[in-house]
């Protein structure tokens, strides 16, 4: 089996971009080792704020949806803020259903999101 991690964290200054390279985020196993290298990266470098780069997903599982709650429990609990950029609109309702779009900040694209959260 591919244990390859589709995601890629870029550092833009005080902020970490999370950016997804698949299409869809559903196989647990890739999930389990996506959600343990941002871990390691956020308990290394503490950044202000994480971006989650949704360009390009068509499609996630629950599983992946608690990866970013966790992610985001443990950057606010230092005084982080972690924002969502590029979500396209399908994937955005399931936000909305949940109701976790009062709890995340939604940008068009990465760069007004890494602006945004690199300037609080």
């Amino acid at each position: 089996m591919d244990n390859k991690v589709d995601t890629e964290i870029i550092s833009e200054g005080s902020v970490a971009v999370v950016a997804f390279n698949a299409t869809s985020i559903s196989n647990i196993e890739r999930i389990v080792a996506a959600d343990r290298q941002i871990r390691e990266f956020v308990e290394e470098n503490r950044p202000a704020g994480i971006v989650f780069d949704f360009s390009g997903v068509k499609f996630f599982s629950s599983q992946a949806l608690g990866l970013i709650l966790n992610i985001r429990a443990m950057v606010t609990a230092y005084g982080g803020e972690v924002v969502i950029s590029a979500i396209n609109p399908q994937l955005h309702r399931v936000f909305k259903i949940t109701n976790l779009d009062k709890v995340f900040r939604f940008f068009p694209d990465r760069e007004g999101a890494t602006t945004a959260v690199g300037s609080l």
